[in-house]
């Protein structure tokens, strides 16, 4: 069965399949229509509404707004110090990169090089550094935030694929990070360099960033920003939102060698919140 699924997903038309849930996504629709879907999701992932801002299915205007819905104050409280979690989810894989490789799944890995789009300068800084991999599942909250303060410096949108991303794609799928559609942000940080990639996957509809809204899709070629230069630099604190995915998928944080030591609780398949110490 999982060979099935993922040769169903070879066949699939992922991009157009993707492009066109997304516009029923964002369609507003007629209200009793959009509260019945929002209600059969909520029941079907075992979404609790009653730590969002607005807990009632009918207070959304579009499922979207309902999938990237904010959370009342308080609902994820910050750690007091160190490398805290960007979103929710459960942790896939971490650890330290053997060389430039970083584990995808057991027996599974990929390259640096194909995950940064083969950006040398950036390759370099991050080899033989540490990682973590968080799977985001429909039913968690999906804005993603800061680890770290930190100044924005570079940008990169890389096309690619749009498989599912869980387990069973995880294991069977070869590169399934670095061929999958993503975008990645380079930080300046107090601790140095931090690469965070947000991947795209199966009818995820965007990948948004606070400083320039839809950033996936775009043209399915790989486009790089310099942010360094802007008038206004984009400077984030540690747990404000950087940016959100329309559907679920996945973040992988990248620091250089010797910044981040996971924390013991910090194995494959924990569960994680956003804003727990994921480092000290």
């Amino acid at each position: 069965m999982d060979k099935l699924f993922i040769v169903l997903q070879r066949l699939l038309p992922q991009h157009g399949l993707s492009r066109l849930l997304g516009r029923l996504a964002r369609a507003r629709g007629p209200r009793w229509l959009r509260v019945r879907v929002i209600r059969a999701f909520v029941a079907r992932y075992d979404v609790n509404l009653e730590e969002s801002e607005r807990p009632l299915p009918e207070a959304f205007e579009s499922f979207n707004a309902f999938f990237t819905r904010s959370l009342k104050n308080g609902a994820r409280p910050l750690c007091a110090s160190g490398i805290a979690c960007p979103a929710d989810g459960a942790i896939s894989e971490c650890g330290d990169l053997d060389d430039d490789r970083l584990l995808q799944a057991k027996g599974r890995s990929y390259t640096l090089d194909a995950l940064l789009a083969s950006d040398r300068p950036r390759v370099e800084e991050f080899r033989g550094g540490s990682f973590a991999t968080i799977y985001l599942s429909p039913r968690d909250y999906h804005r993603v935030h800061m680890p770290l303060d930190g100044q924005l410096q570079n940008s990169a949108y890389i096309p690619g694929d749009l498989f599912s991303v869980n387990g069973t794609t995880a294991a069977g799928v070869e590169n399934l990070f670095a061929r999958n559609e993503r975008h990645v942000s380079y930080f300046d940080t107090p601790r140095g360099p931090m690469a965070m990639v947000l991947v795209g996957a199966m009818i995820v509809a965007g990948i948004e960033t606070v400083w320039a809204g839809q950033v996936a899709p775009v043209a399915r070629r790989v486009q790089r920003w310099d942010h360094r230069a802007t008038p206004t630099p984009v400077l984030l604190e540690r747990g404000a939102e950087m940016g959100r995915f329309f559907l679920g998928s996945t973040v992988i944080l990248l620091f250089p060698r010797g910044v981040a030591a996971w924390n013991e609780d910090c194995i494959a398949g924990a569960a994680v919140r956003m804003g727990q110490q994921l480092s000290a």
